[in-house]
């Protein structure tokens, strides 16, 4: 009997720790971090299995920090919507200080792994807590700017795989950076959408007019375009390292416009299925569109 409890208990503790980190968001965000290193390494910066890892471990423990002190700061909200009310922190499971010290350690970790990498790294990775978790989350329930503030942080990890291989910043982790941001407005918005009501009883501002009209969804339509065009920008040879073929920038136009269509047709229904769509196509879009970036520089 000890022994199935201690068993169920250390099982309650790591699904309390996936919980607290959002490990799939988490999981995603690392994605992104990993496409950015392997469109940063080259001859000069050669691929390394050890920094991979290590920028692994401690993105993880950024997004990880990141996710934790929102639920912490974000403890009283989370109990009035159904969708976070189970969290461990407001559902009871975890205290708000144990929560506090899971984020501060992580950070901790997270910082220093990515000093070994480099300091521009670990630079990136203070200003993306520091911007999300100090920032845009106190902005959440008093202004629809958050979603533009969140965007900063949202969009760093991309780049900062880029920097991490190179230990650079310039134009092209820009690009990378630039593409992110565009994305995380047409994304956060759909998710603002059909969540709407849900978001509401927390009072949290979401959407650009703060209602689910066409206003709203004309602005996912543009940012959308400048979505595009951000993305192919690598393809017109101004972004220095970074770049792509033709075939490649015609997969990522293509993209490019499976998106937009949804983002339209959301504009045309303004339902919450139709804005659920979009925010999937979305996260299908960001994924597919740094396979596209990998595979074209590996094969060309």
């Amino acid at each position: 009997m000890n022994a199935t409890k201690n068993t169920f208990s250390i099982k309650s503790i790591f699904n309390d720790f996936k919980e607290i980190t959002k490990a799939g968001l988490a999981i995603s965000v690392l994605f992104s971090s990993i496409a950015g290193y392997l469109l940063g390494v080259n001859d000069a910066h050669p691929f390394k299995w050890s920094v991979l890892l290590v920028l692994m471990i401690g993105g993880y423990c950024m997004v990880g920090a990141s996710n934790a002190f929102n639920q912490v700061i974000e403890k009283d909200i989370d109990s009035l919507m159904d969708r976070t009310k189970n969290r461990p922190v407001p559902s009871g499971r975890m205290s708000p200080k144990m929560a506090l010290l899971v984020a501060s350690l992580l950070t901790i970790i997270g910082i220093s792994l990515l000093y070994t990498i480099n300091a521009k790294s670990a630079m990136f990775a203070a200003i993306s807590i520091f911007l999300y978790t100090s920032v845009y989350t106190p902005l959440k329930t008093v202004t629809s700017l958050s979603v533009f503030v969140g965007a900063f942080p949202g969009a760093i990890p991309f780049m900062l795989g880029w920097v991490a291989a190179t230990g650079e910043f310039g134009i092209e982790a820009g690009t990378l950076f630039l593409i992110q941001f565009f994305w995380q407005f047409p994304h956060f918005w759909s998710i603002g959408w059909f969540l709407y009501e849900d978001y509401e009883k927390a009072g949290i501002f979401m959407l650009p007019t703060g209602k689910k009209d066409r206003k709203t969804a004309l602005q996912i339509i543009l940012y959308t375009v400048w979505l595009i065009i951000a993305s192919l920008l690598p393809c017109l040879g101004f972004t220095g390292q970074l770049f792509i073929t033709p075939i490649a920038a015609v997969l990522v136009f293509l993209l490019g416009l499976w998106m937009l269509f949804y983002a339209v047709r959301l504009y045309q229904l303004r339902t919450a299925k139709a804005a659920r769509t979009l925010m999937l196509v979305s996260v299908s879009y960001i994924s597919l569109l740094q396979i596209v970036f990998i595979v074209d520089k590996f094969l060309r």
